[in-house]
């Protein structure tokens, strides 16, 4: 059975097909050549996903950086882009919260890799203790509350722009 990954590729989180596979089929290969691992990981890639030709570099550079972590390098995350998680079950909150965000994305005109956590176990690696709560580029901004649009528009605009 094929399985997605979600990687973070050029600030975006992309789902790629048995990316774990890929990573392992490529570990018995023996190589220890960045550049020759990038091209090799790209090409059965290719086999099982689209990569658009213009982010192939993008797509090797983070190829690269999960490797590194499948064979237990210690690699610091890819920290391009926005990335905006809502953490919670689906409760109203967490929903009106999801909203809220979409909202002040949509009226600041700013793109964002967003989620909307609803698995306990994945909610859990936040070590909040509430939802729903609201994560900005893994800093945590709001748990247990429905922030208002504005100050959730003033979270989003201090971490575009660096703050």
């Amino acid at each position: 059975m094929e399985k997605v990954k979600q990687i973070n590729i050029g600030g975006l989180s992309v789902g790629l097909i048995d990316v774990d596979k890929i990573l392992e089929e490529v570990k018995s290969f023996g190589i220890n050549v960045d550049e020759i691992l990038k091209k090799e990981l790209l090409h059965i890639v290719k086999q099982k996903n689209y990569v658009p030709e213009s982010r192939e570099e993008e797509y090797k550079r983070a190829l690269l950086r999960e490797y590194k972590k499948f064979i237990g390098e210690e690699v610091p995350e890819e920290e391009e882009g926005l990335r905006i998680k809502v953490l919670g079950h689906g409760c109203p909150n967490c929903e009106q919260l999801t909203q809220e965000v979409i909202a002040a994305l949509t009226e600041l005109g700013v793109a964002a890799d967003f989620e909307h956590v609803r698995e306990p176990a994945r909610i859990g690696e936040y070590g909040v203790m509430g939802t729903p709560a609201l994560i900005i580029n893994n800093k945590v901004k709001s748990v247990g509350r429905v922030p208002l649009r504005n100050q959730i528009k003033q979270w989003i605009e201090a971490e575009v722009k660096g703050e």
